[in-house]
């Protein structure tokens, strides 16, 4: 039954249930060390990946290998300045590494200053790339506006690897009644409020949804992070639907949402950090999640608590923004290697401990409401 037919509250992410990481275990990923660290390049950094996939989520086989995208920026001084100058880059992985072929859109073709993250399918020989648009393209210092767009392209088996693009086409915006309108809270990072990271998903049914990260509209408090989610009518449009998990007072950012079908049942995946926790609330940054019969029932945090992994304790940043896919591999980038010395929120500076590129893959094991590393 499609979801727009059926009513219950979303999942409420409190500070209740991770009160359940004091005094547990849960799986820490292994740490990362120097020799794991293979950059694309000296002058790029990359983050924030996800491939080419089916309506299902797997990754293509595409001219011998996979065809993969990510979030890439020259490699500043301060690794943090990458955000403001980012675009999305494509690559071509084949065996076991990421071989870089330039930014996927003509400069100033997107409607942004700069490009965030989103997903990417193919049906045919047919890519939608979806994405986020964020600021305005032409100002002159960069603003926090962030807009969902869609463009298409064929996929190529020889030469570059996409036709031309299709126009950028805005697939859904905020009306304020359940996600916010205005998006530059404090301007710093973490406190940034969010209309952004589209990611579809396809029931069995044929209906097709689209998944972000949001704020919530009808919160009033710091952080009213939530999973947005909306549907596609049989017109094609979008349609705002209320989020699939809120966590307000708790957390500002629930990032880059994604579902992943496992043995009859439907996992829902979000990254997000130490440092975007509220208050009082002591939890790692991870890759938390939720598990349900399928989009339309009710969610129930995996572990109890949500955790599914973390980095190493003394490495509490060593990466981020994973990436989960049919097959349980996963996906992340190297952020900050080491370093656990100071407060757990605030991460090192400069770059010397800054990977920028692409983690080694690890492999979860699902079992209904249990997830852990492999």
């Amino acid at each position: 039954m499609p979801y727009t037919d059926l009513t219950f509250a979303p999942l409420s992410w409190t500070a209740a249930d991770l009160l359940l990481l004091k005094g547990g275990t849960f799986d820490r990923a292994p740490r990362i060390e120097a020799q794991d660290v293979r950059r694309i390049a000296p002058d790029l950094d990359v983050w924030d990946a996800w491939p080419l996939a089916d309506i299902e989520g797997t990754p293509l086989r595409w001219r011998s290998g996979e065809l993969w995208f990510a979030l890439a920026a020259p490699a500043f001084a301060d690794p943090e300045a990458r955000h403001g100058h980012a675009r999305i880059h494509h690559f071509h992985r084949k065996d076991g590494r990421f071989l870089p072929l330039g930014p996927v859109f003509p400069e100033g073709f997107t409607p942004g200053s700069r490009e965030w993250s989103g997903s990417a399918t193919v049906e045919g020989s047919v890519v939608t790339l979806h994405f986020t648009a964020a600021g305005m393209r032409g100002e002159s210092a960069p603003s926090f506006r962030q807009r969902l767009f869609a463009s298409r392209a064929l996929l190529r088996e020889s030469g570059a690897a996409f036709g031309a693009w299709s126009e950028p086409e805005e697939i859904l915006v905020p009306s304020g009644r359940y996600y916010m309108t205005r998006h530059e809270g404090a301007g710093r990072a973490g406190t940034i409020k969010a209309f952004r990271d589209p990611s579809l998903h396809r029931m069995a049914e044929g209906e097709d949804y689209l998944l972000f990260t949001a704020s919530s509209a009808r919160s009033g408090k710091a952080h009213n992070g939530v999973v947005g989610l909306a549907h596609r009518g049989a017109n094609g449009a979008l349609a705002e639907l209320p989020p699939l998990v809120e966590a307000d007072g708790v957390n500002n950012e629930l990032e880059r949402p994604h579902i992943v079908r496992h043995r009859g049942l439907s996992y829902l995946f979000w990254s997000t950090q130490a440092s975007v926790f509220a208050p009082g609330v002591d939890a790692p940054t991870g890759l938390y999640g939720a598990v349900s019969e399928g989009l339309g029932s009710p969610w129930r945090l995996l572990n109890g608590h949500g955790l599914v992994l973390a980095n190493p304790v003394e490495a509490p940043w060593q990466a981020y923004s994973w990436w989960v896919l049919p097959d349980l591999r996963v996906t992340s980038f190297i952020d900050y290697r080491g370093g656990a010395e100071g407060a757990s929120r605030a991460k090192p500076r400069g770059r010397s401990r800054f990977g920028g590129t692409f983690a080694p893959f690890l492999h979860l094991h699902l079992d209904g409401s249990s997830a852990r590393l492999a």
